[in-house]
């Protein structure tokens, strides 16, 4: 463009000098009957020179060829302002590869630090792969040494085995007689341990299979025997009976031990016609404990 320009410029300088001097001849009328004034001096001083150009005809050519140098110009401002919007718009272009180009290296340093933190990732999932391997192997430890210990505070709890309970805790009471063998329940609790005995039933369930041994003490008055039987599982083990035709009161006990397995049951009946007494001061009572475990 800028070639073209300079190419132009000389000729743009002519049409100046052409564009100048037609309009001193419009301004000034006097130029054109001077020069047919001197047109005739020449012919009448030099009536040989009958050749020469009319300057007329030549204000003519130059005059056509003045309109075709502006509309020739008038072509070029308009392809040079084509070409300059081509220009802005291949700057505007540019400017927005640029920008592009810009984000673009952006964004690959971006996947490139993406990619190292996923590295890193991986590298920490690995890791934590690793120790949550080792973490498992652990847990499975504790997990095994905590039944274990539960294992022994079982076993150490079971091993501590003992009830002792009366009929009665306050007030007096006659029990009995029955025409059949009734369970006794011995409602006052001294001792507990191991909550084996259940003082809403009046029975023992073996904790642990293990010896156990049990104590029953019977009160009563002379005008009815006074026993009860020890029973398991519904057999009856031992019995303890009394019977006086005296006017005293009577009472009578036993003992047992026994192998238990777990879930075993032991309680007492009331002997059939028999009766028994309690108050306050625990008469008649029902007592039990592990000596070991088997």
């Amino acid at each position: 463009m800028r070639s073209n320009m300079t190419a132009f410029f000389p000729l743009l300088l002519l049409i100046c000098t052409l564009s100048t001097v037609r309009l001193q001849i419009n301004s000034d009328s006097k130029i054109i009957p001077l020069l047919n004034q001197g047109m005739e001096t020449a012919q009448t001083s030099d009536p040989k020179e009958t050749c020469k150009p009319d300057i007329n005809s030549v204000l003519r050519e130059m005059s056509a060829l003045l309109a075709e140098l502006k509309a020739e110009i008038r072509h070029l401002q308009k392809e040079n302002e084509a070409q300059a919007a081509k220009v802005r718009k291949l700057e505007l272009q540019k400017t927005e590869l640029d920008k592009l180009k810009e984000q673009h290296e952006a964004q690959a340093a971006k996947v490139k630090e993406l990619e190292l933190l996923r590295a890193e990732m991986d590298k920490l999932k690995q890791e934590s792969q690793a120790q949550g391997g080792e973490l498992i192997t652990i847990k499975s430890r504790a997990n095994i040494t905590e039944n274990q210990v539960e294992v022994l505070k079982r076993e150490a709890e079971v091993k501590r085995v003992a009830f002792s309970a009366s009929l009665l805790g306050t007030g007096s009471q006659n029990i009995g007689p029955f025409s059949t063998h009734m369970p006794l329940v011995f409602k006052y609790v001294v001792s507990n341990i191991g909550n084996a005995y259940n003082s809403h039933t009046g029975s023992f369930t073996a904790p642990v299979r293990g010896a156990y041994h049990f104590e029953f003490y019977m009160y009563g008055h002379h005008s009815h025997p006074s026993g009860a039987v020890l029973v398991k599982n519904g057999e009856h083990i031992f019995i303890a009976y009394e019977y006086s035709s005296s006017s005293h009161s009577v009472s009578s006990s036993n003992g047992v031990t026994l192998l238990l397995e777990v879930g075993d049951v032991v309680f007492l009946r009331l002997w059939n016609g028999a009766w028994i007494f309690d108050n306050e001061n625990c008469h008649s009572t029902f007592s039990g404990h592990l000596l070991f475990p088997m």
